[in-house]
């Protein structure tokens, strides 16, 4: 006798319906939206949450260059890369890059929120991020989304 009055409903590629999201990072610290995109485009604010599908929205962030820091990390946080070559290990300043490439803080804030499994450059693909207010997805008809203050 079959006596559950529900099923859970696995979701898989077929059944994923992406929407948009625009998001105006004018102003708002980089860490705490980093954590609220990380999760929109994980999918973890819908109901059909799936960990092993990408059930996440596609993301649109504009105005990356006017983003900020708390305390005095636009200085002394530091960004190490290495170029493969012996002694090649670079470090730069939030500040540098974003003079350099503003859209490049933002990536990196939210990939690290991301787990590092199969999925993380697939959860990637869903996040784009403009340095001013123009992005070419208009078609798509985003919806704005407002971070709580």
């Amino acid at each position: 006798m079959d006596t559950l009055s529900y099923k859970t409903i696995s979701a898989n590629k077929q059944t994923v319906v992406h929407s948009w999201h625009i998001i105006d990072a004018e102003n708002l610290i980089v860490g705490r939206l980093a954590t609220t995109v990380a999760n929109l485009i994980r999918g973890k604010h819908k109901a059909s949450f799936t960990p092993h599908v990408n059930t996440g929205d596609k993301v649109i962030i504009i105005n990356a260059e006017k983003v900020r820091f708390t305390g005095k990390k636009m200085e002394d946080k530091i960004y190490l890369h290495y170029t493969g070559y012996p002694g090649g290990q670079r470090a730069t300043t939030p500040a540098r890059l974003l003079a350099k490439k503003p859209d490049e803080v933002l990536r990196k804030a939210v990939e690290g929120m991301l787990p590092g499994n199969k999925l993380d450059k697939e959860f990637m693909k869903n996040l784009f991020i403009y340095a001013g207010t123009e992005h070419p997805h208009g078609a798509q008809n985003p919806k704005p989304f407002e971070l709580k203050k």
